[in-house]
């Protein structure tokens, strides 16, 4: 990809420094020519998501995606095939962490 190029739905430098500042991390999810920003789900985020969705596939990720979205462009969300390379990237950002139980 050509860094150079502008895609659709790019964000100006500051307005990513102001998204930082607010929420943390930010992300990019880009598909072809299009930039989608987001920021990684809360445990709110990831309950509503879990209530809302009809099953914890497609419904779950669009959920979340929508709920996480800062800017960009929204076709990442609204196309079939730009959503379905854009889910796994999303997915990814749900961090869970290992856990041991131990019987004292």
């Amino acid at each position: 990809m050509d860094e150079t190029k502008q895609m659709v739905g790019q964000a100006t430098p500051e307005q990513i420094e102001a998204w930082k500042e607010e929420h943390g991390e930010v992300y990019a999810i880009i598909v072809e020519d299009s930039v989608l920003y987001v920021r990684k789900p809360t445990r709110r985020d990831l309950s509503y998501a879990s209530a809302s969705a009809k099953n914890v596939g497609l419904d779950y990720i669009e959920t979340l995606m929508k709920n996480c979205k800062l800017g960009g462009d929204e076709t990442i969300i609204t196309d079939d095939g730009k959503f379905m390379g854009a889910s796994g990237q999303m997915a990814s950002l749900i961090d869970i962490k290992a856990a041991a139980i131990k019987k004292l």
